[in-house]
């Protein structure tokens, strides 16, 4: 079911967020804040530029379900967007909590989770303040398609990991900083196949397998399997693998 989400349905919707951390710097940059902002009313359009993310969502979703078991486990989506991981995580038996920066996407992720009746608790907080407000609260934490977007992604990855339980997960996503990646991710999708707006990603942005299993060490987590996810665009089918060149996830264990 579609949502029709203007500018004044958008605008009653009321977001609960948190003081915590209010007064310090944000990990954000604010140009991709606003370049998703003018996209937030197409997050559950499934033919608009946000269609590869409902096309991978039931491979990450069962990818993390598999692993996990979501069922009753207390849930955290850092960078949640407009909701399509986070509702799908709360349909599979999670208690799900939504977290982004995005006042206009997270309002469109209410409204969605309202027209659905799939609970989700939609907070506007950095997940670094979440980190000092509730410590070790989650028995998951996923953060997907958004560390390449932020300034300082090492800090996201230990603020995740503050969040989750001693043996609980962190689901990371990303892209490889690679000439194939670049290729594949950047001129590919945005340039040649439209899949994506031009100027979504930012080469320089990428984290490599080996960055990423740093961070996530340093942050006391035991990382525990990569995916890789791959797309043919001529069948325009996508599927998990060993091949972490271009798109990863990456598990790990606390």
């Amino acid at each position: 079911m579609a949502i029709q989400a203007d500018a004044i349905q958008i605008d009653q919707v009321q977001l609960s967020s948190t003081k915590a951390g209010s007064n310090q710097s944000v990990n954000v940059d604010p140009a991709e804040l606003e370049k998703f902002s003018t996209l937030a009313h197409r997050w559950w359009d499934a033919t608009s530029e946000f269609k590869p993310l409902h096309e991978i969502n039931p491979l990450r979703l069962n990818f993390i379900d598999n692993l996990v078991n979501l069922k009753g486990k207390r849930v955290l989506d850092v960078g949640c967007g407009g909701g399509i991981l986070s509702e799908s995580m709360s349909q599979r038996g999670a208690v799900v909590t939504g977290i982004d920066l995005g006042e206009k996407a997270l309002k469109v992720a209410q409204l969605h989770s309202l027209e659905t009746g799939v609970k989700v608790d939609y907070q506007l907080i950095a997940v670094e303040a979440l980190a000092k407000a509730m410590p070790e609260t989650f028995d998951v934490v996923t953060c997907m398609e958004m560390l390449e977007h932020v300034p300082d992604p090492a800090a996201v990855v230990r603020a995740c990991a503050q969040l989750v339980k001693p043996g609980g997960s962190v689901f990371f996503s990303t892209i490889n900083r690679n000439p194939k990646a670049y290729l594949f991710a950047v001129i590919g999708a945005e340039y040649i196949l439209n899949m994506l707006p031009r100027g979504t990603h930012e080469y320089g942005k990428f984290i490599k397998p080996s960055e990423l299993s740093a961070w996530s060490r340093a942050a006391t987590l035991t990382v525990n399997e990569f995916k890789g996810m791959s797309y043919n665009p001529l069948t325009q089918h996508y599927w998990l693998g060993e091949d972490v060149s271009v798109n990863y996830m990456l598990h790990a264990v606390k």
